[in-house]
């Protein structure tokens, strides 16, 4: 009997020896999680998945948005190990095939099988060519390699597999929260701290009437397209009207936006404390604008004691748009509604703030009351991915 089923390659897993049950067990939970109603078994090498018929192609799409996964691979498992029944059954499969060169790996896993692994590879090989007209073998860069592995028990027959994400399970380095503005830069950074493993809530500040209900919901979009990887996705939006107007009447206006980024870093600092979150997560990218440089940087970060992770720091902005694109969040940030960030921004912002200027100019705003009332009036909303919804429409 023949059983389709896919299996997973761990890639960069598989390098962390004493710890690697601890990342598995997590991926396998997130795989559970994405797929439903699944048979899933593994071990240190593979994760082994019996989809069932009829789910297949929506079970390898949800496998694609899955941190952790080096490769999926579909594959065959044949309960017969008799030689003849394996190479008619790999003759089979290779009907319908476009190739014109192949290869053939063998991997003798039940090593009390009475021919070796390159014997094999001959023989099966030899088969091939006298029962597919006008091929040739090419051991160095073949338009096909055929995999069959002789296990204990069965044989596993496969050809492509497909390159997954990499990176490490979601949720296995912690809680992160991402600093979300509109932009192209945040959703990026987001994506590649959820690449590391880290479990993403999200903070956005608006601030009505200057910032619309449309620039809310171009940010929701954006937090859908992270849910994506996230499983889901926490948003936790700031009403930050009455400090960017306190801000904006009674501080300098060179040093407008280095003032609201301390503001925006310490309310972000403790919400990040509250939801158990071990870093904060932004899209600064060195020298992108005023508030970017690293001076700015450092007099901005000086407020909180929390890490501050910036993933595209040393990005230039094609890199952020091209990840931008393959994440599929630029269409959506290049949307022409204003964030809180940039709807006050002065004509010559200061790019070498000082810090003993920035504590002059706090003394004047009662900040502390704004931080306390904007995070207790905080909404928050729980955004979720259905890819199901997204599969049907392909079809």
């Amino acid at each position: 009997m023949l059983k389709k089923i896919i299996f997973l390659k761990y890639g960069e897993l598989s390098t962390k020896k004493d710890n690697r049950n601890f990342f598995l067990k997590i991926l396998n939970n997130n795989i559970k999680k994405a797929l439903n109603d699944v048979t899933i078994n593994y071990d240190y090498g593979r994760m082994f998945i019996i989809p069932k018929e009829d789910e297949l192609p929506l079970i390898i799409n949800k496998l694609k948005n899955i941190f952790g996964i080096h490769e999926i691979v579909p594959a065959y498992l044949l309960d017969n190990k008799d030689l003849e029944i394996i190479k008619e059954t790999v003759l089979d499969l290779l009907k319908g095939k476009k190739f014109q060169t192949f290869k053939v790996e063998v991997k003798r896993s039940d090593k009390n099988y009475p021919i070796n692994s390159m014997d094999l590879r001959k023989d099966f090989g030899a088969y091939i060519l006298k029962n597919i007209n006008n091929l040739k073998v090419d051991v160095n860069n073949p338009s096909l390699t055929i995999n069959i592995e002789i296990r204990v028990k069965e044989v596993l027959i496969y050809f492509d597999g497909i390159k997954g994400l990499g990176g490490y399970p979601v949720s296995s380095l912690g809680k992160g929260l991402l600093m979300l503005s509109g932009g192209i830069d945040s959703p990026v950074a987001g994506y590649l701290a959820i690449k590391r493993g880290i479990k993403l809530e999200a903070i956005y500040f608006e601030s009505p009437p200057h910032t619309s209900e449309a620039a809310l919901d171009k940010v929701k979009k954006l937090a859908k397209k992270l849910a994506l990887y996230n499983n889901d996705i926490k948003l936790h939006i700031i009403n930050f009207t009455e400090i960017q107007e306190e801000i904006y009447k009674n501080i300098p206006h060179e040093y407008l936006i280095t003032i609201m980024r301390r503001m925006m870093y310490r309310i972000s600092a403790i919400l990040a404390s509250r939801e158990n979150a071990k870093v904060i997560v932004n899209g600064e990218s060195i020298g992108q604008v005023a508030s970017q440089t690293l001076t700015s940087m450092k007099v901005i970060n000086e407020v909180v004691s929390i890490p501050v992770i910036r993933p595209v720091a040393c990005f230039d902005k094609l890199e952020i748009i091209e990840i931008a694109k393959k994440i599929d969040t630029y269409d959506v940030s290049i949307l022409p509604y204003e964030d809180c960030c940039t709807i006050f921004v002065p004509d010559h912002p200061v790019i070498n703030p000082l810090k003993e200027k920035c504590l002059e100019y706090e003394k004047l705003i009662n900040y502390e009351d704004m931080i306390y009332n904007a995070i207790k009036n905080k909404k928050t909303i729980t955004i979720t991915h259905n890819i199901e919804e997204e599969f049907q429409d392909l079809l």
